[in-house]
């Protein structure tokens, strides 16, 4: 058997979804596809790709065995490049997986990840816009945005930058029902609660001059995306408390108004996480060196929401 061929196989197998898809690909007869992975898996000993009469799926040892499998071709590309004295980041290919925040995904993310796919023609990309917390190789995820406190676990983080926590309101519901001086004076307010920020109903505020106070306020409306809670208050339904990038745009037309600026100096730390494998594939080891760096450059620049 050429194990080299074989894992090329098998690798085309798991990402066409059909041995008639990699056949394809490789330009090779069908038969020869699925000799090549039936020789593979009877050399490991184990199942790479679970057959049904409707498609394809890798088993768990597949799924582990196709990572290292694409970090193997990857690497061996790279070297190929560099022997032979071509640019090797340009040689770079293979797919990278990424999560990040639907908000903050849409609006810092994937500029720089288009940026990122036009210096790197053979990288693909797979994204996962969503506001809950992935489990990454569960779901087969190499980088993970995350904005909040992280948890102890086995992941590698690096931090690039932290957001403000903002209060805001629309200033037809300022008129009718006055601004509150201070945040103890929420309890009288309607309020809009964005479920998935830190303390849910219960809004703490921080600052040097201040202190810390936490304030219980009533839920007019729970909601589980900032950008649904952003458009309620921007309906004159209630105060929300949102990360300043969700609320930028709705600020800076006027829709919205920070209040209790003085009374919250906050910082939700932002960092760029990924599976604490031995090396990451080089397609990923790219792609987290140039988004940490650009991150950096995103929220601690003009993009940054300026303290009102």
């Amino acid at each position: 058997m050429d194990r080299l061929r074989a894992i090329e196989t098998f690798v085309a197998v798991a990402k066409g979804g059909s041995l008639s898809a990699a056949s394809r690909r490789l330009g090779v007869p069908l038969t020869t596809v699925s000799r090549q992975l039936a020789a593979l898996e009877d050399h490991l000993g184990a199942s790479l790709i679970a057959r049904t009469t409707r498609r394809l799926a890798l088993t768990s040892a597949g799924r582990s065995y196709l990572e290292a499998c694409e970090r193997l071709l990857a690497d061996l590309e790279a070297a190929d490049a560099s022997a032979s004295g071509r640019e090797g980041g340009h040689r770079i290919g293979g797919e990278v997986v990424v999560t990040a925040p639907v908000v903050f995904g849409r609006l810092h993310v994937l500029p720089i990840l288009i940026r990122f796919l036009e210096q790197f023609p053979k990288i693909d990309a797979r994204v996962m816009f969503v506001d809950r917390v992935i489990d990454l190789a569960g779901e087969g995820v190499d980088i993970a945005v995350r904005v909040g406190e992280l948890p102890s676990s086995s992941l590698v983080a690096t931090r690039v930058d932290g957001l403000r926590l903002l209060t805001c309101a629309a200033p037809r519901y300022l008129r009718g029902h006055s601004t509150p001086a201070r945040p103890s004076a929420l309890t009288a307010h309607d309020c809009i609660a964005f479920a998935t920020m830190p303390g849910g109903v219960r809004w703490v505020f921080s600052s040097k001059e201040h202190g810390r106070s936490a304030v219980r306020v009533a839920a007019r409306l729970s909601v589980n995306t900032a950008e649904a809670a952003v458009d309620a208050a921007v309906s004159g339904l209630g105060i929300t408390r949102v990360l300043s990038y969700q609320a930028e745009h709705a600020i800076a037309r006027r829709k919205l108004v920070p209040i209790l600026d003085e009374f919250d100096d906050t910082v939700v730390p932002v960092h760029v996480v990924h599976r604490s494998t031995r090396q990451p594939k080089p397609q990923a080891r790219r792609l987290i060196d140039y988004m940490t760096a650009e991150l950096r450059a995103r929220l601690s620049g003009p993009n940054k929401l300026p303290r009102r």
